[in-house]
């Protein structure tokens, strides 16, 4: 069986996988956000944090949970890597310094999970498992419980209520994460991964030195980080490391969680708002993106430009040979088309264009099907965006979902999809002109380029996943991709609630001969082509100066 027909297999094993779970967990979720029963779990956690799930909120109080809470979570992280060297299970390794902590811990809270470290070199078992472990579940709840807000600001009337966050953020931790987890980290086991408390071993000798390696929980780690699209690995080497990603089989099973929920969300969507048609339209535009980006980076790096890649089957430098070109392609696509920054390969040896398709995979905004929750809600701001352009194509007001797409709205939308670019094309300019910045870089030329740009693009879209060759462990890349990371991920969100808002206290508008019809084929398309645009309008320059020049000139 040749490479290719084998790639094309496993991407058609896991759409039916998929497609197999769409419509339960799709209505599954939608029963848990429409619940008012609480277990008595949940009320245990509600009593202990004084929260009650009761109260509706409004807006502003959504906002202020969210940041409350994710506050407190930078801070407890921060201070928990800082006293690391005093703490039982540290393995010996001594506290974090400073910049790596705030790093760390910012970027483990807003869903990043950047890592600046050698996960196996830094971090005992209580901060991996205490503090690591813990931010990939509520920082993934959190995501969920903000496109769930926006989803009800779609679905209420005259109320401006949008739910409560801390009932969100509870349930979506015990109902939905965390049962899938583990039974994923079970399925992991099963297939090889390690899960263990043991200490550091030595395994032999290694180039005239010894080599040791730590044990960890990390079958159990490794399923909550591609399940809540986290992505920071036990281990530097993250998926492509034995201990947590062992053979193909596993490789597929970590694609399927890392895709799972995002795309199911879009059925909860469409069961949220009354309408399974308008949940399949958004589906539609994510598959269709995504199957696009996996067909490209499939065709670049297979492609045979001479006696090395013809040798080799193609592009494989970089590349585990457990996964191959298929493996890795689909896992890389899979990774930055959500915001998950797990890799099995290492991005900056991949071609020219492919290295491309990997940063414009997260330029898109992540949001085919995009993060654990970041993703509905991202393409839900671009699904008013291009009825907006709809509207002033026929000049007419536009509407979504019964909904008024008013100048307050489209307000709100221009500064969500503003954000990010300004933070990444912003800081990438500042980093290329001061002189000490670029001496981090592996590689001169448009690669070197590429590699700040895409380390700007993963920090500020919350993607975490690095392009390689760039050392990112100095103080100035810690605190400023630091920042990035943290505005990335609640600027959005302020103007995501309070779009929520806004819509929900409209009444609804009655359809008539004249309104879109949001649910068919066309808008779709019409879908598409504005996230396209948009996006290759505001990157392009940006790309052809890194990934665009060095394919050209390959």
């Amino acid at each position: 069986m040749s490479s290719q027909i084998a790639g094309v297999l496993q991407l058609t094993v896991l759409i039916a996988a998929l497609g197999l779970a769409y419509r339960p967990l799709g209505d599954y979720m939608a029963k848990v956000y429409s619940s008012e029963k609480h277990y008595k779990p949940e009320k245990w956690i509600y009593k202990a944090i004084g929260a009650n799930p009761a109260a509706e909120m409004r807006w502003p109080a959504y906002l202020r949970g969210v940041l409350a809470f994710s506050a407190v979570s930078v801070l407890f992280l921060y201070l928990m890597q800082r006293v690391q060297g005093s703490l039982p299970g540290s393995l010996g390794f001594s506290s974090i310094d400073p910049d790596q902590a705030f790093n760390t811990a910012a970027s483990f809270v807003a869903n990043t999970n950047w890592q600046s470290y050698y996960g196996e070199q830094a971090m005992g078992h209580v901060v991996q498992t205490g503090g690591l472990a813990v931010q990939n579940f509520v920082s993934a709840a959190v995501g969920m419980a903000v496109a769930v807000a926006l989803v009800r600001g779609f679905a209420r009337s005259r109320s401006g209520e949008l739910g409560n966050f801390w009932a969100d953020l509870v349930r979506g931790t015990v109902r939905i994460l965390l049962p899938i987890s583990v039974i994923g980290a079970i399925v992991l086991v099963a297939c090889g991964a390690i899960q263990n408390f043991s200490g550091i071993h030595q395994v032999g000798q290694f180039m005239g030195g010894t080599q040791e390696w730590n044990g960890g929980a990390v079958a159990s780690q490794e399923a909550i980080k591609e399940l809540g699209t986290n992505g920071g690995g036990y281990f530097n080497a993250n998926s492509a490391h034995p201990f947590e990603n062992p053979n193909p089989l596993s490789n597929l099973f970590e694609i399927f969680l890392i895709l799972l929920i995002p795309f199911a969300l879009t059925r909860t969507f469409g069961r949220m708002v009354g309408s399974l048609k308008q949940g399949y339209a958004i589906l539609g535009t994510m598959a269709v993106i995504w199957v696009g980006f996996v067909a490209l980076m499939m065709w670049t790096e297979f492609a045979h430009r001479g006696p090395a890649f013809e040798i080799a089957g193609g592009a494989m430098e970089g590349k585990e040979t457990r996964f191959g070109i298929a493996g890795s392609s689909l896992f890389a696509v899979s990774t930055t088309l959500t915001s998950t920054g797990a890799v099995n390969s290492f991005h900056s040896s991949y071609t020219g264009f492919g290295g491309g398709i990997t940063m414009l995979g997260m330029q898109l905004g992540e949001i085919a099907p995009g993060g654990v929750g970041s993703g509905l809600y991202g393409m839900l701001i671009m699904a008013i965006i291009a009825v907006f352009i709809a509207g002033l194509m026929v000049g007419r007001t536009p509407e979504y979902l019964g909904k008024k797409i008013g100048t307050r709205q489209i307000k709100f939308a221009a500064c969500y999809i503003l954000i990010t670019p300004a933070l990444v094309l912003g800081f990438t300019a500042v980093a290329m002109a001061l002189p000490t910045p670029g001496n981090s870089m592996t590689n001169t030329g448009a690669h070197g380029f590429s590699e700040i740009l895409y380390a700007y693009t993963s920090g500020a879209n919350n993607n975490g996943s690095a392009f390689a060759g760039l050392n990112a462990d100095t103080q100035w890349f810690n605190t400023t991709i630091g920042i990035a990371m943290l505005l990335g991920r609640f600027l959005p969100m302020v103007f995501v609630l309070a779009l929520a808002g806004s819509l929900a206290e409209q009444k609804p508008v009655p359809e008539t001969a004249g309104t879109l019809r949001t649910d068919k084929p066309l808008y779709v398309g019409l879908l598409v082509g504005t996230i396209l645009i948009i996006t290759g309008l505001t990157y392009f320059p940006a790309l052809a100066l890194g990934p665009l020049a060095e394919g050209l000139a390959s």
